[in-house]
């Protein structure tokens, strides 16, 4: 049955709005693990007021709230909008994981007067030592630890999955999409340390953005690569919008009515996405009119970083291309 016949069946069912897209196994924007001293009330209260920051981080987009009025006094209070927590091993002596409540997190941020852009999924972390092998957690603390202070969680390749995953000098299309597909994320970051320096790709829906680091040891290597992906990041998905854009969006490699279902529920769910109207249908295709928050080349950018897209080959009716991820 081809695609303009399935998405009539979808029409008439109403699935379209029923039908969800669900990141199985990523972590939760409320959840965090910060370092922790002790086990003292002072050093726990410091460890949650540490953890809180990077969630609001997390939650408004990576937007730095610092300088909002309340802030200073919510980081403060806490313990008050904690969940759950509990101490847990870590390289560093003892860690805290922390979990926020959801609701008080998202009310703090709108008392603040902040429009969040949604949280923003995870960055993949693949990165190789000098012998191609994965580098562990640990070494790898500097980094993750900067980025999760800019709002940004991280994965880690599956070490017995690494010969699968894209490198520096392979990052196919195909290679991109099976990756985002089983991590949930499009936002990759390619690393190959030797010595005192690296190479670094980010590779975040559509062509690699390259650069390379130096320092006296690996740490300041690696505080730099987290730099300089932050740059990249938030030149790319940190654009605010201020007036409503009317766009055409195209997205290729629909195969069912599911698919498009699912795309559907992805477009409505983004925040920066005001409406959706679907306009037609070609090959595997189609073509959507959007009305949204950012420019239309943002917002693939936007939605590619979420992994169920990636950017496509231009479309001549449309001001954005993607394709979908099975």
């Amino acid at each position: 049955m081809r695609l303009t016949r399935l998405l009539l069946v979808c029409l008439m069912l109403g699935l379209a709005p029923l039908l969800s897209v669900h990141a199985q196994g990523q972590v939760s924007p409320y959840t965090v693990v910060v370092n922790v001293a002790d086990t003292s009330d002072a050093a726990r209260d410091g460890a949650f007021g540490d953890a809180l920051a990077q969630v609001l981080a997390r939650t408004s987009g990576g937007q730095d709230l610092s300088s909002k009025p309340g802030y200073a006094d919510l980081l403060k209070g806490a313990s008050g909008i904690v969940q759950q927590y509990q101490y847990q091993r870590a390289a560093s002596g003892m860690a805290l994981q922390v979990t926020f409540d959801q609701a008080a997190v998202q009310h703090a941020v709108a008392q603040m007067g902040v429009s969040g852009g949604g949280s923003r999924p995870p960055v993949l972390l693949v990165v190789r030592d000098e012998d191609g092998s994965v580098v562990t957690r640990d070494t790898l603390a500097p980094l993750t630890q900067l980025l999760a202070t800019k709002g940004y969680s991280t994965v880690l390749a599956d070490p017995a999955k690494i010969g699968d995953t894209p490198s520096l000098t392979s990052a196919e299309p195909d290679q991109v999409a099976a990756v985002a597909r089983q991590y949930k994320t499009g936002l990759i970051l390619l690393g190959q340390i030797h010595g005192n320096a690296a190479d670094w790709a980010l590779v975040s829906g559509g062509p690699q953005q390259k650069w390379s680091t130096q320092g006296a040891n690996t740490a300041a290597v690696l505080t730099d690569a987290g730099n300089g992906l932050m740059d990249r990041l938030g030149k790319q998905l940190n654009v605010i919008g201020s007036v409503t854009v009317d766009g055409k969006l195209w997205v290729s490699q629909l195969n069912s009515a599911m698919d498009y279902a699912n795309l559907v529920a992805v477009l409505r769910a983004d925040p920066n996405v005001r409406q959706v109207t679907t306009l037609n249908a070609q090959g595997d295709g189609m073509l959507f009119a959007i009305k949204s928050s950012l420019p239309m080349d943002a917002l693939a950018n936007s939605l590619a970083a979420g992994g169920r897209v990636l950017r496509g080959d231009s479309h001549s009716d449309a001001d954005a291309s993607l394709r979908w991820v099975h």
